[in-house]
């Protein structure tokens, strides 16, 4: 059975006008997989208190699930994680099946990192711990904005490869240069959008350069442009840095198709040119965005993950080691509580400002979630990496910015101590916690001896 959760009516008569084009720019369409509807209405309570516009149903079976996808439309989709109605990662398996580009977010009981580092390997845009569901629009915000990307790069790519009359009509478009080359690659006619786009003010000026001279003339690279790269399929159009008038950089995106004589000879090439170059840098932004801690800076554990797996690959063709170092700030509730949540928030700060120090520029810091923390170390054995673990707990130690703070460390080597990342992360955290259990014993005897 299913049950649907819609917005607070109230709440929708108290929106002024002037907050209409806001509401309709946040409008999300969520389809809640999960059995617990207190779960989903502190979701919309989250949602909507950073201005999110919701409409929401709920399901809980996989043919509810897969019969609403055929109905209506969604842009995102949240799943309860472990569901008694759900296999692993069964939700994920039916998006694919279903073909549906729809990003999906796990609510998660008791995260455990091998599960997250699964879901996230298998395309889910996030994961969240329920005690932690503040991080949720945050988490929405990030994903619809991905899926944006994605389908603004589908749109480009399909406007690019009509038809030989869009080419055509496209010279007198103001905003996608069209040029003509000869078969060396020279210019032989530019449309006045180029002109502008290079910063030139005159179409002789254009037609003394040579831009394209490379891509025609290297084999490889003309097959690419024309979509001749295989049998039936579309390559992908050249990309390529042009130099402007000023000698500014330019990214273009060029497309091309052949053009032949009246007696069917191969006379010349006609390419389409896009400027790329702000869209290329929203990417960068955005990916930024994605693989960074909004608190720390350091990367987030969807980069972990991403780094584990390619240092894993890479030692596989390299047979060379390495580590792992992970860290839990001790006592992070005790400093909550006596001096404040921003205190603690500093705390953490704190810790990443060391591990950034103690970084080689190879090194991955990352904030793996909460109070915890990794190191990645390309090409370090046990004995360097346990270094690097006594350099970080002495200078973490040593800190005097704010209420003292420690750390208990962890290590894990590869392949050593596992050969998959779900092994390596079980193996840091077992080691970690084990010198937590050192400590708190070693403390207790010091307080039994203290008490004779």
């Amino acid at each position: 059975m299913s049950f649907k959760v819609k917005a607070d009516p109230e709440q929708d008569e108290r929106v002024s006008p002037c907050d209409a084009p806001e509401r309709k720019q946040n409008l999300v369409r969520i389809l809640f997989v999960h059995r617990s509807l207190a779960d989903v209405e502190r979701c919309l309570y989250e949602l909507k208190r950073m201005r999110f516009t919701v409409s929401s149903d709920v399901v809980l079976t996989p043919e509810q699930f897969a019969e609403r996808l055929r109905s209506r439309p969604f842009d995102l989709i949240v799943a309860e994680y472990p569901s008694t109605n759900w296999r692993e990662t069964q939700v994920l398996d039916l998006l694919g099946q279903m073909k549906k580009d729809i990003p999906l977010i796990f609510l998660i009981h008791g995260l455990k990192r091998e599960a997250a580092a699964e879901f996230i390997l298998k395309g889910a845009a996030d994961c969240i711990e329920v005690d932690s569901i503040g991080h949720l629009p945050v988490a929405v915000h990030r994903a619809l904005a991905e899926k944006a990307l994605r389908d603004q790069r589908y749109r480009a790519e399909k406007e690019l490869r009509r038809s030989e009359a869009r080419y055509r009509a496209l010279a007198g478009n103001l905003s996608y240069g069209i040029c003509r080359c000869s078969l060396d690659g020279r210019f032989l006619e530019v449309n006045d959008a180029l002109m502008r786009m290079l910063g030139y003010e005159s179409k002789e000026e254009l037609l003394a350069l040579d831009l394209a001279r490379d891509t025609i003339q290297e084999v490889d690279q003309r097959a690419q442009l024309l979509g001749l790269t295989s049998p039936g399929a579309l390559a992908d159009p050249v990309e390529m840095e042009w130099k402007r008038r000023d000698h500014a950089t330019l990214r273009v995106r060029l497309s091309g198709r052949e053009v032949l004589s009246e007696h069917g000879e191969l006379e010349a090439y006609e390419v389409i040119v896009e400027d790329v170059t702000r869209q290329r840098e929203l990417e960068d932004h955005l990916r930024r965005q994605a693989a960074s801690d909004s608190l720390t800076g350091l990367a987030n554990y969807r980069h972990l993950v991403d780094v584990l797996d390619s240092e894993i690959k890479r030692s596989k063709r390299t047979n060379r080691e390495f580590s792992m170092l992970f860290f839990d700030l001790d006592g992070l509730k005790r400093i909550n509580d006596r001096h404040g949540h921003m205190v603690g928030s500093q705390a953490l700060c704190r810790l990443a400002d060391v591990l950034c120090s103690c970084c080689r520029e190879i090194d991955t810091a990352a904030r793996f979630g909460g109070d915890e923390f990794a190191l990645v170390l390309p090409e370090t054995n046990a004995e360097t990496a346990s270094l690097v673990a006594q350099r970080i707990c002495e200078s973490v130690a040593h800190d005097d910015k704010g209420p003292r703070i420690s750390v208990s460390v962890g290590i894990a080597v590869y392949p050593q101590n596992g050969e998959t990342i779900e092994r390596l992360l079980s193996q840091a955290d077992s080691a970690l916690y084990s010198m937590k259990r050192r400590r708190t014993v070693a403390a207790e005897s010091r307080q039994v001896a203290a008490g004779r």
